[in-house]
This record gives C-alpha cells, sequence and structure tokens, in this order.
C-alpha cells in the first residue's frame, strides 16, 4: 500500500468541491475532511476513511495500537446513552460495492432485544406482551420492530405503549444481527437463523440479506424499494465485525435523483489520478456550484467532457444550501457525447433534423400498454396504485384515492425486462393486500 513519509502531504477528492489534505507530520497522520476534524480523541489517535484508504486497513491498526477498533468506527454519538449499536454511514459513492450485503432500509423503529426485554437506542424500554417475546432467544438481537411500508407513525405509537396490548399484533420484529457474536457477519446470519429455526416465532423474522451486485445492481433495487413506498437501501461490508458506533461497514442508500449541471472547470486529481481529472466543477442553472468527482471510467478520467458541455449526474439529496449531495457522473447530455465522439454534424433545422438513435424509419411504432390499476381500501387507510409498461419504460403513479398523486418511471435496456420488472411488482402489490380494478 501506499504511504506518506515524514513531512509528505497528498491531496484526494471527497463530496466537496475542493480536495481534502492527507498529512503525515512526525508519525501524526491528518486530514482535513469533517470526519477527521470532529473526532473528541487525541490527534494522533484518529482516523478516517481517506487514510485507512491510503495505507490499508492493517496500517492503520498497527499505527493506532492495539487497542484500537477492529472495524473502522466514527466517534459515537453523545446522545446514545442505550446499547451500543452499530450504526450507518451515507453512502458517498466511494465504495466499491460489488459482494457487499444488500438490504432494504425500514421505515420502522429500531429495538435492541437484550435477552429479556427491547430497548430503544437510547436505553428506553419498548413494552412488549410476553407473549410477542417467548419465543425470543437469551442472547442479543439487533433488529427493527416493523409494521410496513410508509407506517412509521403507527408503529411509534404501538411500540410507545405500556399496556402490552393486542396491537402487538400488528407487529413484526425483523431482525438483522446478533451483536454479541464476534464473528464475521456471514457467521452471525448463520447464527442468527439457526437460533430462530430451533424455536420458531410467528412474531420475529431473519431481515433478508442478498450480494450487490454492483452499481447498477443498487440502482435497480433502489428504484424497485421506492415504487413499493419504502424508505431506502442498506449495505454492509462481507466480512465485517459488529462494533458499536458509526463504521464504513454498514452504509445507508436513499433515494437518487438525476439533474444537469454545466461544466466550468476540471479539477486535477491526485493520487492514482494525478495527470489527469479528479473532479468536475460544475453549476446548476440556478447558478449553485459544486464538483462531481465520482462516477467516471479511467477513459472519461483521460478524455473528460469538456468545458461548456452539459452532464448528468445523480444525487441523494439536498443540503440546506440546495447543493446536491453526494453526486455521481452518469453521462455526457447526448448532444455533447455524440461531438464528442466526432459523429456527423448536422445543421439542418430542428424541425428536419433526424435523432441518430432514432429507429429505422420502416420500424412499427410501440404501442403503450393500457395502464393496470390497483387499490387497497382499509380501515383509513384509502390508496392507488397504477402501473404502465410502454415499450421499455415503466411508470408507476401512487397515492391517495382522490388525488392524482405522484410518478416515478424507469427505462429499461429492452421491453422484456420492462415487463419482468412491472410483473414483480404487481405480485408485491397483491400480496399486501391490494386489488386491482378495471377502471382507474
Amino acid at each position: 500500500m501506499p504511504d506518506l513519509q515524514d513531512g509528505e502531504s497528498i491531496e484526494v477528492q471527497g463530496s466537496a468541491r475542493l480536495p481534502y489534505v492527507l498529512k503525515n507530520v512526525g508519525g501524526v497522520y491528518s486530514c482535513t475532511c469533517p470526519a477527521w476534524r470532529n473526532q473528541s480523541v487525541a490527534i494522533e489517535r484518529r482516523t478516517c476513511k481517506h487514510l485507512r484508504k491510503l495505507r490499508g486497513e492493517a496500517a492503520e491498526k498497527e499505527r493506532l495500537g492495539a487497542d484500537a477498533p477492529t472495524a473502522p468506527v466514527q466517534e459515537k454519538d453523545p446522545a446514545d446513552a442505550g446499547p451500543g449499536l452499530l450504526l450507518a454511514q451515507n453512502w458517498e459513492n466511494d465504495v466499491e460495492l460489488s459482494g457487499w450485503w444488500l438490504s432494504e432500509k425500514l421505515d420502522g423503529v429500531r429495538a435492541y432485544w437484550d435477552g429479556k426485554q427491547f430497548l430503544s437506542r437510547q436505553g428506553n424500554t419498548f413494552h412488549a406482551p410476553d407473549w410477542f417475546v417467548e419465543a425470543l432467544p437469551a442472547e442479543p438481537l439487533d433488529g427493527e420492530l416493523w409494521l410496513g411500508r410508509k407506517a412509521f407513525q403507527r408503529t411509534v405509537s404501538i411500540v410507545r405503549r405500556q399496556d402490552k396490548s393486542d396491537l402487538w399484533k400488528e407487529i413484526k420484529y425483523l431482525v438483522f444481527d446478533m451483536p454479541a457474536i464476534a464473528a464475521p457477519f456471514e457467521e452471525r446470519m448463520a447464527a442468527l437463523r439457526d437460533r430462530l429455526a430451533s424455536k420458531p416465532s410467528p412474531h420475529a423474522a431473519v431481515h433478508e440479506q442478498y450480494p450487490c451486485r454492483g452499481l447498477d445492481h443498487l440502482r435497480e433495487e433502489l428504484t424497485w424499494v421506492e415504487a413499493l413506498g419504502g424508505e431506502g437501501l442498506m449495505l454492509r461490508e462481507p466480512g465485517s465485525l459488529y462494533v458499536p458506533g458509526r463504521s464504513t461497514t454498514l452504509l445507508k442508500v436513499k433515494t437518487f435523483h438525476d439533474a444537469e449541471a454545466r461544466v466550468v472547470e476540471h479539477l486535477p486529481g491526485a493520487g492514482r489520478h494525478k495527470g489527469r481529472l479528479g473532479a468536475l466543477a460544475v453549476e446548476l442553472p440556478d447558478g449553485t456550484a459544486f464538483s462531481v468527482g465520482t462516477g467516471f471510467s479511467d477513459a472519461q478520467r483521460n478524455n473528460p467532457p469538456p468545458v461548456g458541455s452539459t452532464i448528468t449526474f445523480r444525487y441523494q439529496e439536498l443540503s440546506d444550501r440546495g447543493v446536491p449531495r453526494f453526486p455521481s457522473f452518469v453521462r455526457l447530455r447526448q448532444e455533447a457525447s455524440d461531438s464528442i465522439h466526432h459523429a456527423p454534424r448536422d445543421d439542418s433545422p430542428p424541425e428536419v433534423r433526424k435523432d441518430r438513435h432514432a429507429p429505422p424509419a420502416t420500424a412499427p411504432k410501440s404501442t403503450p400498454v393500457a395502464a393496470r390499476y390497483f387499490e387497497f381500501v382499509e380501515g383509513n387507510s384509502s390508496k392507488f396504485w397504477e402501473i404502465t409498461v410502454s415499450n421499455t419504460e415503466v411508470t408507476v403513479r401512487y397515492g391517495r384515492i382522490g388525488t392524482t398523486g405522484q410518478s416515478k418511471a424507469k427505462t429499461f435496456g429492452d421491453a422484456a425486462a420492462a415487463q419482468s420488472y412491472a410483473d414483480k411488482l404487481i405480485v408485491e402489490k397483491t400480496e399486501k393486500g391490494y386489488e386491482e380494478k378495471t377502471t382507474a
């Protein structure tokens, strides 16, 4: 692994516009990123993901001493006076995801089972009925008290009651870890499945974990979960240990949005990107400036989008100042992409200009499939869900009955993949109690 000699420094590009600076001064390593600066330990005991990535986990562990954490952990939230839980960091598009364990981010209430009772993150007791917990093992479990997607408020209202009411029959305890087992994640999950299978509980289940095949798979799963009303995804590093506090071995992924920005400057790279693009300084139509430093292939870093061109980028959310958080490059806008690849220039007027990516004139026009409309009416809940497949595009519309709701669309490589995706969504909805109606 590369390292810094005494007095040497290096720049690395993070999610901020300006790169972070890593230094070694007399054996004390530092970084200008917020994660390093905000730790309340002596400076010689601090580390961050940028230092770990540069020097390697083993080198950082050796530098920090034998009593250093066995997994990379950030400072624990002082408000957490309860059980020491493994807490997630936001995914910042800077981790290779292939092989990580993927699961849905549950919109429920985090609950630590200490072998006798449920405790909240702050250490408060959830008063579950005896019949709810009687089959749970006498070992610590980490999971979520969950009622369903978009049912967080009702879940809270049930689990915070102190009368051990029958309303708990609506709740399921979805378990995703066994904190007391000092073993890699895969071994903990195997032990968890064995424990719950040895004495099955109708109120508890293992939360599904499956391997992530990479960025495209992550985006597909995120779209799928969001279309069902889910909150997002969680990623766990293979082979990682359970260590209390915020850790880069557990990442949360929420909504991606696509937007466009104009390239205003090429920012030079550092480290392995020295001599080529490090990041693009870009600007939104409203003048908001920021940088995009991830999502590029090596070829794109060697031949970056030109200044003045427009790129499409993907981000998770906006900061309070309206700046996209965790932006990641997706592509050049098509017009710019065509010119980069030296396609023949087309100076004909817009009304007669030919789309080079359009199908041949003899190809039949695609015919949109009629929308399929579903409703779910139960108690105070009155919702609709509609799905339309048009060639390679799947559009989902959902909301309260009587409103126009909101829509989301996803495009696939071919019509068969789009239809398969739609069929999967329909099965999921009907299993949740949605009934198809002949008219919307």
